[in-house]
């Protein structure tokens, strides 16, 4: 057995309840999520938009209520990749976490893509259909973000919480605005039917799952975050559920704007700047830009927390001796695990690059969505089994655990299997190389640092819900 290094710790005691929850929010892109996926998410289900993210949200909190259960029980950075290695066994902890790390090397695309074509839109908006210099924008912006995520994890949150309040009050703005100016003559009339399970067939009901997975995808960041959180064990599960709250209520709440203030004919022709259509249609020039600002801060920040996310679940597997012991080295004065950072970057410089022979920007967002969509539902799902799995060895007497941490997680799990295997069919070989191969390629580090890597902890009640 090779000599277990000194342990390292990350800065202890840097957030709080308020920055925990906002690092959950912003884990969602809210403005991102709605302008990359509301068209085709209403061109699948129509007016059962909002009741689709409805429901869907009710799925995501099984995933919700695993992840705080698990995170009570032990609060690690590497969070799934933890967990499942404690619980079921090291190959599928490593290959959650793996999941994870692909699923957010992807997002160095389909996150810094958007920023760059606002951040275009608004100084140069010639060049937005130029891919090149799309592509050397967002890697721009890519640098950027990474610098502030070196510099520590207090200057990350001020930046984060800066992004989200402007970003939401934005939001607030076109959403409030819309409600008065389109209440009286909607062009879709919203009724308490459309939120009526019969409505739905098991095929509308999966179609929009498929999409609406994509909305809730990166709130977990806060359980990522639980060694830097004061009392993490707790803030961060309770910012997590908190972050899941509001998202779900910002979702269906927009989801129902888009509906009342679009037709048909404009949300498609809108695609994926569904945001500055509405905008458009409330406000003059160039106060509808607000839309595209927003669009801007809200890709800035989940890109931090998808970094954040990255670095911490390399950090954890890489302190266990699961991936090389380089990557849990942390600077000596910023206390951030420097050498991942890079990694992420240069990853993400990497994938930009090869992006930018890609013909249409579209093309390059919508690959890399369905890719993490399949790669969520994998690293989700595992975390939910395992909880469910936890629960009903050591827990199952409480009916409490059973229902709310072994049936929900249970079920939750199982669905987002479901859709992740239901997807594949759907995408073309190459998204199917991508989330499909982008996981399976991780058993090659796997078998590499078997023999180093140090013994899982089985996971054990610290505190009792």
């Amino acid at each position: 057995m090779p000599h277990r290094p000194e342990p390292v710790a990350l800065d202890g005691n840097a957030l709080g309840l308020t920055e925990s929850t906002i690092m959950g929010v912003a884990g969602t892109a809210p403005v991102f999520s709605i302008a990359a996926t509301s068209a085709a998410l209403v061109a699948g289900v129509g007016v059962l938009a909002p009741a689709s993210l409805l429901y869907c949200g009710l799925i995501m909190f099984g995933v919700t209520f695993a992840y705080m259960h698990l995170n009570r029980l032990d609060a690690n950075a590497g969070a799934s990749y933890a967990w499942v290695s404690s619980i079921f066994s090291r190959a599928l902890g490593f290959l959650a976490g793996w999941a994870l790390l692909v699923a957010s090397a992807m997002f160095m695309v389909s996150g810094t893509i958007p920023a760059a074509t606002a951040t275009l839109a608004l100084v140069h908006p010639a060049a937005m259909g130029n891919t090149a210099v799309v592509t050397l924008v967002a890697a721009g912006w890519l640098i950027l973000v990474s610098a502030v995520i070196l510099k520590g994890i207090k200057l990350t949150s001020y930046v984060q919480v800066t992004l989200t309040m402007l970003e939401l009050g934005i939001l607030v703005v076109i959403v409030g605005t819309a409600l008065w100016k389109f209440s009286a003559a909607p062009a879709h009339a919203i009724h308490w039917s459309d939120f009526d399970p019969r409505a739905f067939s098991p095929h509308v009901f999966t179609l929009g799952a498929l999409t609406a997975i994509f909305f809730y995808w990166g709130w977990d960041v806060t359980v990522n975050l639980n060694e830097e959180t004061r009392d993490g064990s707790w803030v961060a599960s309770v910012g997590s559920l908190l972050a899941m709250l509001i998202i779900i209520a910002l979702f269906i709440l927009f989801m129902v704007v888009a509906l009342m203030a679009l037709s048909d004919k404009e949300i498609q022709g809108a695609n994926t700047n569904i945001m500055l259509a509405i905008a458009d249609k409330l406000f003059p020039r160039p106060w509808n830009y607000m839309a595209v600002l927003a669009v801007m801060l809200s890709t800035l920040g989940t890109l931090e927390t998808s970094i954040l996310q990255f670095t911490r679940t390399m950090f954890a597997q890489s302190r266990d001796g699961m991936l090389h012991h380089r990557y849990a080295h942390l600077h000596p004065t910023w206390d951030t695990p420097w050498v991942a950072t890079l990694a992420i970057a240069g990853f993400g410089l990497l994938l930009l690059f090869l992006a930018s022979f890609i013909p249409t920007v579209n093309q390059i967002i919508q690959d890399s969505i369905d890719a993490i969509g399949f790669q969520a539902s994998f690293y989700y799902g595992l975390a939910c089994l395992a909880c469910a799995w936890y629960v009903w060895k050591h827990q199952r007497g409480s009916w409490f655990h059973v229902v709310f941490f072994l049936l929900w997680p249970l079920c939750s799990g199982l669905f987002l299997w479901f859709i992740g295997l239901y997807s594949l069919p759907t995408f073309d070989a190459m998204t199917n190389t991508i989330a499909i191969g982008g996981v399976l390629i991780g058993l090659v580090p796997f078998w590499l640092n078997r023999r180093k890597a140090f013994p899982t902890a089985q996971a054990q009640p610290v505190n009792e819900l």
